[in-house]
């Protein structure tokens, strides 16, 4: 078996805002795996400043893989705890090699069409006439739920923008999602999202940053409106620390980015312990490439969680690899009769 890696910079079509500030590009690496004439690709989605593996020898880290391929998925998975992304790609491009074709990698009833994915729409950060325009945008294309990046403009704008929702839509209309991305101080987080629960949301990611715990834990236990754990959940390996983490915190809901939490194994055991303690989860992407997403959408089908994932990312690119992918009525469905077209293919030569 030989294994190579190349590198891919996908182009923003608009600067997409978050409370870390404006991303125009985002970086990715493909692991491309050959035996016996097959080939398979897998998708190491890193998102710089925010991955646990970004780090100065992660491309190092990729040659190592490529050197040690023979060790298989499974070794190779367990060498990598501390490479979130790559243990993703490592488990993509195994299963992409071994697959009916390179980009079949869980077949159902997603995959042959008959059936969709519930998604939520995403708004980015942004003055208050982009974001207005871009909810209007999402309701007019069929989504029953939007999630708002906020913390990026002034608090009150943000909340004359869910007001103006509320004033529209009811929350059987559409439903709303906030993420803060970590931009509330310790001090005014409980302040604000109090403010926030007359809006009847659904909830709130990530209200202040991680590694906050005992603050994180207080905001759980003292607000109405739900708290899912997104950034919260980056770098915590263990089957334990995870546990130990979900004990303390008691969230209401955590979010799963399998790029960021160690692919498919990762994702199952963080699914695991939620549900041991009855805790809710969705999956999303994290600005991977269609490639990457094609996988995530697979995997995710087969969870049979009915709530909205987060996996409408893909016409965010203006180089992003055309698939079988598509988005209709705020729905994510695998269109066979949409071929990969020649440039993704042209990654397997």
């Amino acid at each position: 078996m030989k294994a190579v890696y190349h590198k891919y910079i996908l182009d923003f079509k608009k600067p997409s805002g978050t409370s870390r500030g404006v991303l125009t590009q985002k970086e990715t690496w493909f692991l491309v795996l050959e035996n016996d004439g097959k080939k398979g690709i897998g998708e190491c989605g890193i998102l710089r400043g925010l991955s646990a593996d970004d780090r100065p020898d992660y491309e190092e880290k990729l040659q190592w893989v490529c050197d040690h391929i023979h060790l298989g998925e499974k070794m190779l998975w367990e060498a990598l705890m501390e490479f979130p992304s790559i243990q993703f790609g490592v488990e993509m491009a195994f299963r992409s090699l071994t697959g009916e074709n390179p980009f079949l990698l869980f077949p159902s009833d997603f995959t042959s069409g008959e059936k969709s994915i519930l998604i939520n729409g995403l708004i980015w950060m942004g003055d208050e006439v982009f974001m207005k325009q871009q909810i209007e945008e999402k309701i007019a294309q069929g989504f029953q739920c939007i999630k708002l990046k906020i913390g990026a403009i002034d608090f009150d704008k943000e909340l004359q923008l869910l007001r103006y929702i509320r004033q529209n839509f009811s929350p059987e209309q559409i439903e709303i999602r906030v993420d803060a991305n970590g931009a509330f101080s310790e001090n005014e987080a409980l302040y604000k999202i109090n403010q926030l629960t007359g809006f009847q949301l659904h909830s709130i990611e990530q209200p202040i940053q991680k590694n906050h715990t005992d603050t994180m834990s207080v905001l759980c236990k003292s607000t109405n409106l739900p708290i899912a754990l997104d950034e919260e959940l980056i770098g915590v390996f263990t089957y334990q620390e995870k546990e130990d983490l979900l004990l303390k915190i008691k969230p209401q809901y955590i979010i799963l980015k399998p790029s960021f939490i160690g692919g498919i194994r990762g994702t199952d055991e963080w699914i695991s312990l939620a549900e041991k303690h009855n805790i809710g989860w969705w999956i999303t992407s994290a600005l991977e490439s269609n490639i990457g997403l094609n996988a995530i959408a697979q995997f995710t089908f087969l969870k049979y969680n009915s709530m909205p994932q987060g996996l409408g990312t893909g016409a965010l690119f203006t180089n992003n690899f055309d698939g079988p992918l598509e988005v209709k009525n705020g729905r994510l469905f695998y269109n066979s009769n949409r071929k990969w077209n020649d440039k993704t293919t042209a990654l397997l030569k």
